[in-house]
């Protein structure tokens, strides 16, 4: 496979300006990452500061429910809250190698900026956060960790005020600033080598998965079972099992209010190959290429486009492209809560909600894991809302 494609998806789309931060990126990428040096730091971090290895946990309460055995991967329990923290303190480590003094970044949940201020901290970087207006409202109470933290947030208005307009943002600011900054992309997104660089770190999740359902069961699982707008938890949990071909994988996406909705984000239902910051994926565009909007209750799945990788993998058939519609991620939610007493992120809940509302898919004697990225406590209020009958 052509260095920096996957397939015919991928590719470095970028302005004249940028094309020499990304290959000074590569190119410290490809000598510093396969370092013994490196690797003993980046995994003490991860053991040490993020809590590493997390637990696979089996949902037997949830399991009697679906009729068939579930587990748990829980990167919840991963300090954060997410699994957004691997790849930020790979990348943050990997700033400071390079000599950086700052690292900005993009967020929609928070969780990613709730990380990557982290990791700046650890790593002795100022770090500044570039979030649209409504994500700002809607994830309040991450916002006021990162600022407690000491990351200064930049709130975007421009565009829909959301995700794809802070990324929009954050590239326009690297042009100005990349020979002091770096961007800690958050996802398998954006122009060659960011996709590679966050799988890369993310993998950690897979590796880890592998080792504990063999210890568990003895043998791999049937299924994994992610959510996703870009890739970056899926293919985390993904990437050691691709050549495992008796492990179906499933990505999940948010299908918002319904597919026939204008705004709809099911972007493998809907959209097509087009470019997106910097990179060939599908995405959700008009008839013109233009960027369509999409809606999803989970912010962090609010993204019109699918990286590079996972838009090849699901092109070529490894990986089957799935969809959740809020009401049912709303009540996965519910389910989640009182079988095995967790509140999930909505990202996380439609992994849970698709394999809820597609029984079909799985056999009785199935071992399935979901990909379990994140905690709920940023969506407490919308949450609550929804049950409450103020959505």
């Amino acid at each position: 496979m052509q260095k920096g494609r996957f397939g015919r998806y991928g590719g470095m789309y970028v302005s004249e300006i940028l094309v020499q931060a990304l290959l000074e990126l590569e190119a410290a990428f490809e000598r510093i990452y396969p370092t013994e040096e490196f690797q003993r730091e980046f995994h003490e971090l991860l053991r040490d500061y993020g809590g590493r290895p997390t637990p696979l946990y089996y949902a037997r309460n949830f399991s009697r429910r679906v009729g068939f055995k579930v587990y748990l991967k829980r990167e919840d329990l991963l300090c954060g809250g997410s699994h957004k923290l691997n790849n930020a303190l790979g990348q943050a480590l990997l700033a400071k190698k390079m000599g950086k003094k700052r690292l900005i970044t993009e967020t929609a949940a928070g969780q990613h900026g709730l990380a990557t201020v982290m990791a700046g901290n650890i790593c002795g970087l100022k770090t500044e956060i570039f979030m649209g207006i409504k994500d700002i409202e809607r994830q309040a109470s991450n916002v006021e960790r990162m600022k407690l933290l000491g990351a200064k947030i930049k709130p975007v208005k421009s565009g829909a005020g959301v995700l794809k307009d802070a990324v929009s943002e954050t590239l326009r600011e690297w042009a100005a600033c990349s020979r002091t900054t770096h961007y800690l992309v958050g996802s398998t997104v954006g122009p060659h080598p960011f996709p590679t660089i966050v799988a890369a770190f993310q993998s950690v999740i897979g590796q880890e998965l592998k080792k504990q359902i063999l210890e568990k069961e003895g043998r791999l699982p049937d299924a994994i079972v992610a959510c996703g707008s870009g890739g970056s938890n899926a293919l985390g949990a993904f990437r050691p099992f691709l050549e495992e071909r008796d492990v179906r994988l499933y990505f999940i996406e948010g299908g918002g209010e319904s597919l026939g909705a204008e705004n709809s984000a099911a972007a493998f239902k809907l959209g097509s190959p087009g470019v997106l910051h910097g990179s060939l994926m599908v995405v959700m565009q008009d008839e013109w290429g233009q960027i369509r909007p999409s809606r999803t209750r989970a912010a962090g799945l609010n993204y019109p486009g699918r990286g590079p990788e996972i838009s090849y993998l699901c092109e070529t058939g490894r990986v089957k492209p799935g969809h959740a519609l809020d009401d049912e991620v709303f009540e996965a939610v519910r389910l989640m809560c009182r079988t095995e007493g967790l509140i999930p992120a909505l990202e996380t809940a439609h992994a849970v909600a698709y394999v809820l509302n597609h029984p079909e898919e799985f056999k009785p004697d199935d071992v399935v894991v979901i990909n379990y990225s994140g905690r709920g406590d940023k969506d407490i209020e919308t949450i609550l809302r929804y049950f409450h009958g103020s959505a």
